[in-house]
């Protein structure tokens, strides 16, 4: 692709390194914010500075939030003995979306994969198995993506707090497996998160 820009180029191969933008995307984009006034594309610049700089994670469930704690966490009507347990902020999202949990979550930022060398050490389990040891919460949910990597990161925290008089259920497999969770229709994954079943009868199936 031939530009007439260098200024164009650097902005379109920015935009490209996106997830699912292409150069030609890429392009169109750029070419759409030149022309739109100069106040709308400052105002996009901004935001995205802010966001970089200004974002934080949530020191209890590790989600985004833009204090301490998020929305969620800090929320007095969300049940906190009940804590859902997903790999990414997107997945919280869609649960969210369902409008079917009143809990909590733990984001663990992944999920175990010694093929990508992501071990358990790499993701947020130590707070989580902390969150267990305090004897406030009475069930973990284990909502990863119906994956090989999402059920060995859920058995791996399962064996951690098996000592532990704790309920662990896991999302009803209304989910395909080998899905991602974040592409889960609402209805779909509003039900299995009501229709849960234990944790440890998903380990017979």
């Amino acid at each position: 692709m031939e530009f007439s820009s260098k200024l164009l180029e650097k902005a379109v191969n920015e935009m490209a390194q996106l997830p699912g933008i292409g150069k030609r995307t890429a392009l169109r984009l750029v070419l759409h914010l030149l022309r739109q006034p100069k106040e709308q594309a400052l105002l996009l610049s901004e935001a995205l500075k802010t966001v970089r700089e200004e974002i934080n994670f949530c020191k209890s469930c590790h989600n985004i939030s833009d204090k301490t704690l998020c929305e969620i966490c800090d929320n007095p009507m969300r049940n906190k003995s009940l804590i859902c347990i997903v790999e990414d902020i997107r997945d919280v999202m869609a649960i969210e979306s369902t409008g079917s949990f009143k809990g909590l979550y733990h984001v663990l930022g992944g999920k175990i994969s010694p093929m990508d060398g992501i071990g358990p050490q790499d993701l947020n389990i130590t707070t989580l198995i902390d969150k267990v040891k305090d004897g406030t919460v009475t069930e973990l949910i284990f909502a990863m993506s119906p994956t090989m990597e999402g059920d060995t990161t859920n058995f791996y925290i399962y064996r951690q707090i098996q000592d532990y008089n704790i309920k662990t259920s896991t999302i009803a497999r209304g989910i395909a497996a080998g899905n991602e969770l974040e592409y889960a229709d609402e209805i779909t994954l509003g039900r299995s998160i009501i229709d849960r079943i234990p944790f440890e009868a998903s380990l017979k199936s």
